[in-house]
């Protein structure tokens, strides 16, 4: 797992008051974003089309592997400072492999995320916990 630069770890993603909006972190390392692993997705445009749907409202990020390959394709929520303020933690989702899932998540992130939305009831059926070495290296805990 490789960790994340000073650059990244330090610039968070603003909104124009300031304050920081949901980061939707999609892992894109050794498993997760290879059609070996999971054939018949389109890896990038999942990816872009995240970034489409969510542009002003969350920032994408791609990262290398985020260390639990086996539910690829990896993506984690992770709330906005109000959301955080109001008891939302990084949601981790796994084995995002159809369109369906990443709307799912994109309608979910619109209305405001963690802590300030509930999730749609789907996406309990992609919901994990990652080992707290897993979660430390993504620097949210």
């Amino acid at each position: 797992m490789s960790r994340r630069t000073r650059r990244e770890r330090t610039s968070a993603p603003f909104e124009a008051s300031g304050t920081a909006r949901c980061t939707v972190t999609v892992c894109r390392g050794c498993c997760c974003g290879t059609t070996a692993k999971v054939p018949r997705l389109d890896h990038e445009a999942q990816l872009t089309d995240l970034r489409a749907a969510l542009v002003g409202i969350a920032a994408i990020r791609r990262t290398d592997c985020l260390d639990v390959c086996e539910r690829a394709n990896v993506i984690v929520v992770q709330p906005s400072t109000e959301g955080r303020v109001a008891g939302g933690r990084p949601v981790w989702l796994g084995q995002v492999n159809d369109p369906g899932a990443a709307a799912d998540i994109t309608a979910w992130v619109r209305d405001g995320g963690p802590g300030l939305a509930a999730p749609p009831g789907i996406l309990d059926l992609y919901a994990f916990q990652p080992s707290r070495r897993v979660r430390a290296e993504l620097h949210d805990e």
